[in-house]
């Protein structure tokens, strides 16, 4: 490539390695307040609508993904030869903001869900922290499967303010969401939540030729 003030120079990618798959357990901790548990540990990484907890399967909001895992880099001499570490998510439904040994990585909305993590990772024992939002879809899904809280003509639409709702609530019935209009109904499918992986390392090596 040519450079603005007209130097020509050459990169050359090297080393690229087989990705490292981070793996579980992964420990999981809910916002608390929205039907979740405190926290669980999943084995292996799958949408919170696959899980058999009803907290987790309709959960919507954010939370956390935390493991620790080990990184070895392998050992080059060559001062030309620059490592360069990239953490990929995988697949997110839908955002994620990534910590890593405590350093605020920013957010990831959109695919690739990949982030340079070379100035953060460290050789031996890491931190991983990811923060996770998904949609409100699921959780409004889940309170359409509750005894209904108020009085709805056939559409969907109210008949007219609950006396709960006007009070400040909360649902006599249970529900965590409320809405003028049924946007969902019960039989329509759950969309995929959280963190879905696979959660690898990928490395490589840039060299510079000057």
């Amino acid at each position: 490539f040519k450079t603005a003030d007209g130097k020509t120079r050459q990169v050359v990618v090297s080393g690229l390695s087989e990705p490292v798959e981070i793996k579980g357990p992964w420990e999981l901790k809910f916002t608390p307040g929205w039907g979740a548990p405190e926290k669980v540990v999943l084995d292996t990484l799958a949408s919170w609508s696959d899980h058999s907890d009803s907290g987790v399967k309709y959960f919507s909001g954010a939370a956390t993904y935390r493991r620790r895992f080990e990184f070895a880099p392998s050992a080059k001499t060559d001062p030309l030869i620059r490592p360069v570490v990239y953490l990929d998510l995988g697949k997110v439904a839908v955002m994620a903001e990534v910590k890593l040994n405590g350093k605020d990585l920013g957010i990831l909305w959109k695919p690739p869900y990949r982030v340079d993590i070379t100035g953060a990772v460290k050789v031996g024992e890491n931190m991983l922290e990811v923060r996770v939002v998904n949609l409100p879809v699921n959780r409004m899904l889940g309170d359409e499967l509750l005894p209904e809280d108020s009085e709805r003509n056939d559409n969907g639409t109210l008949k007219k303010w609950p006396q709960w709702l006007q009070d400040g609530g909360p649902s006599p019935t249970g529900p965590f969401t409320f809405t003028s209009w049924r946007l969902w109904k019960k039989q329509d499918p759950l969309v995929p939540s959280g963190l879905i992986g696979p959660v690898r390392l990928r490395c490589s090596e840039v060299v510079e030729l000057r």
